[in-house]
């Protein structure tokens, strides 16, 4: 009998020790291809978010970025989030204190806070109600147009949230570092190189390059299109790692990256190794101080009630 290759003796040893610990494995769809392949479930912020509140795994071991996990802990008190590199934290979020939500406050009273869920704790516990770029403009919508609405940290996502619903809405200056470097100079390269391709964009792409895609998208609303369209080439703006699902689902159609180097470092710090380490010694456990999850748990639980 042949010896097993190094990527199938990991991710037997991670399913040995997923039974015995009774633990889910959830992953976004930026995770590097091997991560994507060993989840148990594969999703965009809000499908994990709502994965989260939904199981009764004891171990829930969150492939994604720490914020994810930290949504994950304000939602499961009761069950332990592990995330297995604290390395992966996230540009967009660093950009935004709590600090500067008080402010905001404060300089609009009557203000409603509507936080994309890239986003620490404690900037959710400053907010009224999250959202997800798949969920933004309906949670917009939902809230009295006779109230303003500060809108934060994705500067994008909110001038794209406008767009939708033609509310003004009060903007931070946050942005995806990874997003922000796809060009509008890839996008029509990408365009001339593939005329008959449908073009996706994420919504913390920049308007310029949105302006350019057929349809702008979270990457569960990029997945549903890449299934659903009958063109066989698909140019796609966003983060990379999202290539491996779509071709894996769509192996008949050709996906191409408006921007080949535009992958989030964050995103592709977790890897099998670490996932099997934090399995075998429970690590790195994610906690969230209970005074700030009670009031973060208030503006996820308004997102989820929205839902899409």
């Amino acid at each position: 009998m042949p010896a097993l290759r190094t990527e199938e003796r990991l991710v037997a040893r991670i399913q040995k020790l997923k039974a015995s610990r009774q633990a889910i494995i959830l992953a976004h769809n930026y995770q590097v291809g091997e991560i994507q392949d060993v989840a148990d479930f594969l999703g965009d912020s809000l499908e994990l978010s709502q994965k989260a509140a939904q199981t009764d795994a004891k171990v829930i071991v969150f492939c994604g970025v720490h914020f994810m996990a930290e949504t994950a802990a304000i939602l499961c008190p009761s069950q332990t989030v592990l995330l297995p590199d604290l390395a992966a934290g996230c540009g967009m979020s660093d950009m935004i204190t709590p600090e500067d939500v008080r402010e905001l406050k404060e300089a609009h009273p009557d203000a409603i806070v509507v936080c994309y869920v890239n986003s620490s704790a404690e900037v959710k516990a400053e907010s009224d109600i999250c959202c997800t770029s798949s969920n933004a403009a309906n949670v917009v919508r939902s809230i009295p147009e006779d109230r303003e609405v500060i809108f934060i940290p994705d500067q994008y996502l909110g001038d794209y949230v406008t767009r939708l619903t033609g509310r003004k809405l009060i903007l931070f200056n946050g942005y995806c570092p990874t997003h922000f470097r796809i060009m509008t100079s890839d996008m029509e390269a990408s365009k001339m190189a593939h005329p008959d391709a449908l073009v996706l964009a994420h919504p913390e792409c920049t308007p310029e390059v949105s302006a350019l895609a057929d349809e702008v998208l979270s990457t569960s609303g990029i997945c549903m299109a890449s299934q659903k369209t009958n063109k066989t080439e698909v140019i796609v703006a966003t983060e990379t790692g999202m290539l491996h699902r779509l071709k894996k689902e769509n192996p008949e159609k050709e996906f191409i990256p408006a921007c080949r180097w535009c992958d989030c470092s964050h995103m592709k710090v977790n890897t099998l190794e670490k996932l099997l380490w934090s399995l075998e010694e429970m690590q790195h456990p994610v906690v969230v101080e209970e005074s700030i999850r009670l009031r973060a748990l208030g503006a996820i639980d308004r997102m989820l009630e929205i839902g899409r």
